[in-house]
């Protein structure tokens, strides 16, 4: 059974900096997509950035793009989301969410299978 454990959520003030980090235990398949969605109240979940092992390829959100940085320890089953320039519209309920098995870059939620619980980011002005 795959499981997803995020941390680094937080409160900060605009400009800021956060980093989260989710770590994922019971995979058995070296072919993943992992990504960080957030999901504010009363909106859609949505992808904030994605990656693929099977190449290291990536994706960001143009709202997020130059502010925010995915990276992936294949090694480790790990994946990290760098947000600098916090701004209050960031402020969210960050998931990670891990596809299994991947065979190319997912962006949506249906690409993926597997959710974290979630960790909250609070950005004030």
């Amino acid at each position: 059974q795959v499981q997803l454990v995020e941390s680094g959520g937080g409160s900060v003030q605009a400009g800021g900096s956060l980093r989260l980090s989710c770590a994922a235990s019971g995979v058995t398949d070296s072919s993943i997509c992992m990504a960080w969605f957030r999901q504010a109240p009363g909106q859609e979940r949505k992808a904030v950035a994605t990656v693929y092992s099977g190449d290291g390829s990536t994706y960001h959100a143009d709202s997020v793009k130059a502010r925010f940085s995915i990276s992936q320890v294949s090694s480790e089953n790990a994946v990290y989301l760098q947000m600098n320039s916090l701004k209050p519209e960031d402020t969210a309920m960050y998931y990670c969410a891990a596809a299994l098995p991947c065979y190319a870059l997912g962006t949506i939620r249906a690409d993926y299978n597997y959710w974290g619980q979630g960790t909250q980011v609070t950005v004030s002005s």
